[in-house]
């Protein structure tokens, strides 16, 4: 099974980063900067941005970015010169990307839950000559002495007294934007650095404009259609999925500060949200909320989720209360520039264990640990090939080479392609449990707790057993009081055996994740 050719843009075979050939887009913009003047152009008085009570038009957004960029030209800053950002979400965040692009500049993006250590370990390893950071943040910042590259620091705050973005926002418009190859970095993103130091991934121009027309043609998104941030900004679906596929669009994006869900509710029903992509858990927390039905949430068409499969209850109840909302699986990664499989909404129901199909232009093969690909079904370590893999890693030849070959992506998760080319994602190689030579697949035991209508979340980790080597161990959130044995019983039933929590820790405080929203196994071992 494969995308409607009738929905997606012509492609052809294109070389790559110079030894890769895949399929790309034949009609597509040059650059990030190129495709923000494509959708000024087209929609120039349209709603582009909201936040709070600022609205900007795509006129106006171009026109401020503009002046952005003529303050990044006073500073000294030259095309290929590392911008590092350190905010939340805000309306500085995208206007600063879209400068750095008129500019040739390449944005690294920072999380704001990261502490002063991090901070100082990727400014010094991209070697950033700005760094402009949230006010509230100052004292998480690195000595000067600590990132000596960084000659610029600029504060931004609400009020005008704490800001100096004012040194950039207040100047006249650049004139015209910096020539830069499609090929050219755009911007840096740390891997979550789950194991070990963090990789900066690096996300060249036409990456980006991959992905984005990936989800404006699978999604079918046009002009009319209104998206809110609601994930973190300074991350891949933050950057991607909301804020660079709503340009290519030429859309609405309302970026909302932090996600609680009332707000997003309200948000969501005033602003007349048609599309979103959030972690499923975000979803369940919107359904608790006692006032959920009083909201009209009618034009909301398309819900992307990704992170963490999609409980089967949650699916049905969003169904019953907005008919027409499409819920559609998103499977990617910061190495794949965002998506690598979409579901289409009408068949999610009917592939509940399915990610989705290959994005259009996308190969996806499971590969066995002897370097070979598997057959239909299988399963085995899926690698991921498309003109949305990145070039590899910033000034890390050999994590480049151990995670790239000829243009395939080694995605470190076990899955399967079935004859019909949907993908199966059950589990990180390294969070599979071996329960005496029985492999375990947590992702398959928590989809079975969220079933449970008491379990809000679930986290399956390996406890060490000095017979089978590793036993299962359940972390359960709960929504209301229900005991371990009844839990127990619950997936009893839907599951072999050996599969079944032996031992559970139930508790109403959420799980520990990243800035991404991925569940932090690592942490929960530890603490476990």
């Amino acid at each position: 099974m494969d995308w409607s050719q009738s929905q997606i843009p012509p492609m052809r075979l294109e070389a790559r980063f110079g030894d890769r050939v895949v399929p790309a887009f034949i009609d597509r913009p040059s650059s990030l900067w190129a495709m923000l003047a494509e959708a000024a152009a087209r929609n120039g008085n349209g709603e582009a941005l909201v936040c709070g009570d600022i609205r900007l038009s795509w006129r106006q957004t171009v026109e401020q970015a503009a002046q952005i960029a003529s303050g990044f030209r006073k500073l000294g800053l030259q095309r290929g010169d590392r911008v590092a950002i350190l905010l939340g979400n805000r309306i500085a965040f995208p206007l600063l990307l879209f400068a750095a692009a008129h500019e040739g500049l390449v944005t690294v993006l920072l999380s704001t839950r990261q502490q002063k250590p991090e901070i100082a370990y990727v400014l010094a390893d991209c070697g950033a000559k700005i760094l402009i950071h949230e006010a509230s943040l100052a004292e998480r910042l690195p000595d000067a002495r600590d990132v000596p590259e960084v000659i610029h620091r600029l504060a931004v705050d609400d009020d005008a007294k704490l800001s100096r973005f004012s040194v950039l926002a207040d100047n006249a418009p650049a004139p015209a934007p910096v020539d830069v190859d499609e090929e050219d970095t755009a911007m840096i993103l740390y891997t979550s650095g789950t194991t070990g130091k963090p990789k900066g991934a690096m996300l060249a121009h036409c990456n980006i404009v991959h992905s984005s027309m990936v989800f404006v043609s699978c999604l079918e998104l046009t002009a009319s259609d209104r998206s809110i941030a609601a994930v973190p900004l300074g991350h891949v679906t933050g950057v991607v999925a909301n804020i660079t596929t709503m340009i290519c669009c030429a859309g609405a994006l309302i970026i909302m500060p932090e996600f609680k869900a009332a707000d997003y509710l309200r948000l969501a029903a005033r602003e007349r949200v048609t599309y979103t992509v959030m972690v499923p858990a975000m979803y369940n927390l919107c359904l608790l909320q006692p006032d959920f039905a009083s909201y009209d949430l009618s034009s909301w068409r398309i819900g992307g989720f990704g992170g963490a499969p999609m409980p089967v209850a949650t699916i049905e109840r969003l169904k019953a209360t907005i008919p027409g909302l499409k819920l559609t699986n998103c499977y990617g990664a910061t190495e794949t520039t965002s998506p690598s499989t979409i579901m289409p909404g009408e068949l999610t129901a009917s592939h509940i264990d399915s990610v989705g199909l290959p994005c259009p232009g996308a190969r996806i093969i499971a590969m066995g640990a002897d370097g070979r690909e598997l057959p239909p079904g299988e399963i085995g370590e899926l690698w991921i090939q498309s003109a949305s893999v990145i070039k590899g890693y910033w000034n890390n030849a050999k994590a480049t080479a151990e995670s790239f070959t000829a243009g395939f992506w080694h995605s470190g998760d076990l899955g399967s392609v079935d004859p019909e080319g949907f993908v199966r994602v059950f589990d990180r190689q390294k969070d599979m449990i071996n329960r005496g030579g029985l492999k375990i697949y947590s992702a398959e035991v928590e989809s079975v707790l969220a079933g449970h209508p008491a379990v809000v979340e679930s986290a399956i980790i390996a406890k060490p057993c000095p017979v089978l080597g590793e036993r299962v161990h359940a972390i359960v959130v709960t929504r209301a009081q229900i005991g371990s044995d009844d839990l127990r019983s619950w997936c009893a039933e839907r599951l072999s055996d050996y599969k079944v929590p032996e031992t559970m820790a139930i508790t109403s405080e959420p799980l520990p994740r990243n800035a991404n929203g991925k569940v932090l196994k690592r942490q929960l071992r530890e603490l476990w």
